[in-house]
């Protein structure tokens, strides 16, 4: 078990995070973004450290390609447009693979493999692409972090499993399509932009092949090929800089935070998953975007109050004494998500009905339109994800947790007290405001990133690695009880279509 000292630090260092971006935000919001505002995040990452037991490499693998990323973007651009702000979290994964192939040719030799099985299992591939072009599963998030249905990890999972590789290889290459972000793309889009140009089924399930195996095979020159294609708000392809000099550069700069991790234990899947999930706050979550969205007074509101319950929350556990590492992560997550619910409750909204709005909006726009970007739907489903975890939180006992978490009372006064959240009359008609936190809920279910609270998660997950370095991490192997399944039953046993396991289409009973 981790000590006193390591649950401090992942408490302290992972607030510090947050706090940085909550705080540059209000004071920066309205005004035109520079990569340089995000400093105070890149400071507060700088403080981060281990203690005790805590792997020294596995921080280093979070604080230098923060580090890497911040100096780069820099030298390559002053700003960054916001159509191209989503995807800066996406160009790490794909250098670091390429080192760990250029490193260890016998996982070279196993990465080769698996791209002859994508090559194998056309008819799986074509299969879950229709699927998921067609809405089948409902709302997917198609680059998951764990095994949900129409995800990438879980067809990877599926290819993986038969192959006559080392374990520790196949481990690797799923991570790096999962909080390893390998390549912005996900199964199923070069599919479904075939369909949509007239090509036949078939043409696009071969197409759809070849450039899943592109992203194994050259990850940078993919990611190049996706930032010079993607149309975002029909404002043309990546323009902020120069994608390919970035990674180039980048790749060279964690070589040797790469090569030091591996010589130290840490599993390789792990070294692709850490340097990804830390760097979105620098030109995503500190972005012109998220200048632009501080602007609505609720919304900063919301992000100060949520954060100052996290704070609050998560000094009681230390107060109480958290049991392990994993209570840390899981307090934090789950006070995340009951801020969620209690802000649509104290609306007097039924949760089931926001999730039923949200799954079915999703099939009208399937509907309505097919070109639909893949991803549309991703930030939706952490959404809902949240607001029902949180909704089970809040209930009282014994239907659910009675606003605690593993003994740990939610401290939710924050939200009660904030001047705004409290006096929600001043931003609307007076006597009517009885929908501004669900409609300002609704504004973070396309945007929920430090709600949720993503630099919070991502510095503990770090942590936690540290602690377990040689264990692959990513993707998450349990059932994700993710809110949609209320109304999409994708993962009961009883679903009778191909592919179907012990959990449905869900591939987490059947993991690696």
């Amino acid at each position: 078990m981790a000590s006193q000292k390591v649950f401090e630090n992942m408490v302290s260092q992972a607030l510090a995070a947050v706090w940085a971006d909550v705080r540059n935000l209000k004071k920066l919001r309205g005004t035109t973004f520079k990569i340089e505002d995000s400093k105070p995040y890149v400071d507060a990452v700088n403080g981060m450290s281990a203690v005790d037991d805590e792997s020294k490499e596995v921080i280093a693998l979070h604080v230098q390609s923060v580090n890497a990323h911040y100096e780069i973007l820099k030298g390559l651009t002053d700003t960054v447009r916001p159509e191209d702000d989503p995807f800066v979290e996406h160009y790490q994964t794909g250098p670091i693979l390429e080192i760990l192939r250029e490193e260890d040719s016998a996982f070279d030799k196993s990465v080769k493999r698996f791209i002859d099985a994508i090559g194998e299992n056309e008819a799986l591939i074509g299969r879950e692409s229709v699927r998921i072009y067609g809405g089948f599963y409902g709302p997917i998030a198609c680059v998951d972090f764990a095994f949900s249905p129409g995800s990438t990890p879980n067809i990877v999972n599926r290819i993986l499993k038969p192959l006559d590789i080392p374990k520790a290889h196949k481990e690797t290459i799923l991570a790096s399509k999962s909080f390893g972000m390998n390549t912005s793309y996900a199964v199923g889009g070069t599919f479904q932009a075939a369909v949509e140009t007239g090509k036949t089924v078939a043409e696009a399930s071969k197409e759809e092949v070849k450039f899943f195996q592109f992203i194994y095979d050259q990850p940078i020159a993919a990611q190049d090929q996706i930032m010079a294609t993607h149309n975002l708000g029909g404002h043309g392809p990546h323009t902020s800089f120069d994608t390919d000099k970035y990674q180039k550069q980048y790749k060279e700069r964690m070589r040797p935070v790469v090569k030091a991790a591996v010589a130290a234990g840490v599993h390789p899947a792990n070294v692709l998953c850490v340097p990804a999930y830390c760097v979105g706050d620098v030109a995503h979550h500190n972005s012109q975007t998220n200048f632009n969205f501080a602007q609505d007074p609720i919304v900063m509101a919301m992000w100060e109050a949520h954060t100052q319950t996290l704070d609050n929350t998560l000094h009681r556990g230390l107060q109480k004494g958290f049991k392990n590492e994993y209570q840390v992560l899981s307090t934090a997550i789950g006070t995340s998500a009951a801020c969620f619910a209690y802000e649509l409750v104290k609306d007097y909204v039924p949760i089931p009905s926001v999730l039923e709005l949200l799954v079915n909006r999703f099939h009208n726009m399937v509907l309505m339109n097919p070109s639909r970007p893949l991803a549309a739907e991703l930030h939706n489903t952490d959404f809902m994800m949240s607001v029902w975890r949180g909704w089970k939180i809040l209930q009282p006992k014994p239907l659910g947790g009675g606003g605690e978490i593993d003994g740990v009372t939610i401290d939710l006064s924050p939200i009660d007290g904030h001047d705004v959240l409290r006096n929600i009359h001043r931003y609307t008609y007076p006597p009517c405001a009885i929908t501004q936190r669900l409609g300002t809920m609704l504004k973070f279910s396309d945007f929920p990133c430090l709600l949720t609270s993503e630099p919070v998660t991502a510095t503990m997950l770090t942590h936690v690695i540290s602690l377990h370095k040689e264990t692959a991490m990513a993707p998450l192997r349990f059932d994700k009880d993710w809110g949609i399944s209320q109304f999409r039953l994708t993962n009961v046993p009883w679903v009778t279509g191909l592919g179907a396991g012990k959990a449905g289409y869900e591939q987490y009973t059947e993991a690696l």
